[in-house]
């Protein structure tokens, strides 16, 4: 719920702090005091539009700060989280600042968030209606999550088997479309997988390939160096041995200080006899080698056109051969995997519906109790001849989703013989909000949403009516924070708190807000309401009486 509302330089306001609570509160007034800049201020904080005219004049920017407490299973918090923000305590902060520009900036929690996401934490935690601004009744796209939140439907087990069978049936187009391509490819296919299986590519064959040409390219030069070396290493005076002959003669009298220079000799004569054998190898792979020049040059050229006729690197042609046979065989089982996919893509779309048929079925049944329900709130708000209708109908299979098969229509009828039509084009202004207020009483005990604002609902209407508005939203305040801007006294006297909304100065004007705490003040106020600027004993006996009936 909304505990706190900080204002700074919001046209009328210089600075304002207010502190709210659960139940019904009630802001009450004269004309032009500035009641709907309180609600404006609020809806910078929740993301609405910003406007360079809300600053102050004589300062550069306005700032609004909206403080939430919010449970721990609010769905803004997974929001939040997907984020990146966190809070503390279940406390929330969300602030937006305006500059004259017509810039401004948003944070929630002290961090910088775009004006998307703040509005759409906002629209999580309040709700605000007036006389022309009753948003899910005027959008017909909400009514099936209104009704589908206070029928306690939950459709994600649907959006699975709406995924996976959508999923299936994307599998199946693919799969065609590879069947058709594949078939219109056959003879192409089957010469590229003979061509390629003659040349029996390897993988690493292209680069052996290369170094096996450079050595043949210079095939003279690196034999001749390899002679050489061998020569100088199989010589018959070679220094090592006579060096270790030497030093061998007087091994027993030098003792051991020549041990070690013997140990050093011998591991150099073996380090020297495999070089040799090295070397040696490497001529006899050179003199013997069973490829020429010319061979290695027309593999390479073979390997590298049929990497080019198929777009990839010599070394990824046994995976292309793989890739063809598989397509191929495809061609071959084409007619069984197509017959398979089908079958499972029936199966699913009847485990669809089935599922989306339970839910229609509860959306029917549903419909009906709230039809009920609802017109039994219409009499008493003065609109006895009206009706309420949800109506539920078919969609076509293109229009199916993962919320099911139907389309969900709150629609209204206000007078009598006249067919149920779309209550923005039936009802008139003060009539829908009434209509909306009859709604919400009955289906916001299934809602997330924990606050709602009303202004100016009860427009137009007076007496019994006016007070009927009020005891439903005292109602509706039971279980929700619900702040009313009035000029009812009927709906003014059954607030849990109150505040009055006052303007004073004349060369600079400023909007000032006092809770009314006690009942000598807020009869007073009701008084005012009920009489004008000429408070009389008989506007506030009456007003006392409005009080009486009202605890």
């Amino acid at each position: 719920m909304l505990i706190e509302l900080n204002i700074d330089n919001v046209v009328l306001i210089d600075r304002l702090h207010i502190g709210f609570k659960q139940g019904l509160c009630v802001l009450t007034g004269e004309t032009g005091a500035g009641k709907s800049v309180l609600l404006d201020s609020l809806g910078l904080a929740l993301g609405v539009r910003a406007e360079s005219g809300l600053v102050r004049k004589g300062a550069e920017s306005a700032r609004v700060t909206a403080s939430f407490q919010i449970p721990d299973d609010h769905e803004a918090l997974q929001i939040l989280n997907d984020a990146d923000i966190m809070i503390e305590d279940d406390i929330l902060l969300l602030r937006r600042v305006v500059y004259t520009s017509g810039k401004s900036r948003a944070f929630i929690n002290d961090q910088p968030v775009s004006i998307g996401l703040l509005k759409t934490i906002g629209d999580t935690l309040v709700e605000i209606h007036g006389q022309f601004e009753t948003q899910g009744l005027l959008n017909p796209a909400t009514h099936r999550s209104m009704l589908d939140e206070y029928a306690d439907i939950d459709a994600n087990a649907l959006a699975d088997v709406w995924s996976a069978w959508k999923n299936k049936e994307q599998e199946l187009d693919d799969l065609r479309k590879r069947s058709s391509r594949a078939r219109e490819e056959e003879d192409y296919l089957k010469l590229s997988l003979e061509d390629i299986q003659s040349l029996d590519p390897k993988k690493g064959e292209e680069e052996s390939l290369s170094q096996m040409r450079g050595q043949l390219k210079n095939r003279d030069k690196v034999l001749d160096a390899l002679n050489t070396a061998n020569s100088y290493l199989s010589a018959e005076h070679d220094p090592v041995q006579k060096a270790w002959a030497e030093l061998d003669k007087i091994s027993g009298q030098a003792g051991e200080s020549v041990d070690a220079a013997l140990a050093a000799l011998s591991r150099a004569s073996s380090e020297i006899a495999e070089a040799d054998a090295l070397i040696q190898s490497a001529q006899s792979d050179i003199q013997e080698s069973h490829y020429d020049l010319e061979e290695i040059d027309d593999r390479l050229y073979a390997l590298r056109m049929q990497a080019r006729k198929h777009n990839c690197t010599p070394d990824d042609l046994p995976d292309v051969l793989d890739d063809i046979a598989a397509q191929l065989g495809m061609i071959d089982n084409a007619e069984g995997a197509l017959e398979m996919h089908q079958k499972e893509c029936v199966k699913m779309r009847a485990a669809y519906m089935a599922g989306a048929q339970k839910i229609t079925e509860k959306r029917k049944k549903t419909a009906l109790k709230l039809n009920d329900l609802v017109q039994k709130e219409l009499a008493p708000l003065k609109l006895e001849k009206a009706r309420f209708v949800t109506q539920i109908d078919p969609l076509d299979e293109v229009e199916w989703g993962v919320h099911g098969m139907d389309r969900v229509r709150f629609l209204v009828s206000t007078n009598p013989g006249r067919e149920p039509g779309p209550i923005h084009k039936i009802a008139s202004g003060g009539e829908m909000s009434r209509f909306m207020l009859a709604l919400k009483v009955i289906i916001a005990q299934a809602g997330s949403t924990h606050s709602f604002i009303f202004d100016e609902v009860d427009t137009g209407i007076g007496g019994a009516t006016a007070d009927a508005v009020g005891e439903r939203l005292a109602r509706l305040a039971d279980s929700k924070q619900v702040l009313v801007v009035t000029h009812a006294p009927q709906v003014a006297a059954r607030a849990d708190h109150h505040w009055i909304v006052t303007k004073s100065g004349t060369d600079e004007v400023t909007t000032d807000i006092s809770p009314l705490a006690t009942r000598t003040a807020r009869c007073e106020e009701i008084a005012r309401m009920l009489a004008g600027a000429d408070i009389t004993n008989e506007a506030r006996a009456a007003a006392d009486k409005l009080l009486d009936n009202a605890a």
